[in-house]
């Protein structure tokens, strides 16, 4: 999942800001959402008084975003499905004694319970 951080520091790695809440259209955005140019000698943080991006570049970067990490959920779901590095690693050394196929098969059986979307 993403959130207005994730989609501001795609658009800018470097971009420093402060996000109240998770802003869900303009008016929120512009009210909840400060970018910082600097610190003051004290160290408090200087807030612009523009936004460095639009809500609707930012809303835009969020739903790519999104659709990109949905468009993953298949990897996200095998990588807990596999058996552990360890446990493979024991199941290919006692297929290659013992001439059987466990690994193979528990791979390919994570691999079709979880296809690529």
């Amino acid at each position: 999942m993403t959130d207005i951080i994730n989609a501001i520091k795609a658009l800018d790695a470097n971009a420093q800001v402060v996000v109240n809440g998770e802003p869900s259209n303009q008016t929120e955005y512009e009210a909840n959402v400060k970018y910082i140019s600097g610190a003051d000698a004290n160290g408090s943080a200087i807030y612009k008084d523009t936004q460095d991006f639009t809500w609707s570049q930012v809303s835009a970067k969020k739903a790519e975003l999104q659709t990109a990490y949905d468009n993953n959920k298949y990897q996200r779901d095998r990588a807990d499905a596999y058996p552990s590095i360890q446990d493979q690693l024991d199941m290919q050394y006692w297929d290659s004694v013992n001439s059987t196929s466990t690994w193979k098969d528990a791979v390919a059986k994570v691999k079709s319970d979880n296809p690529k979307g």
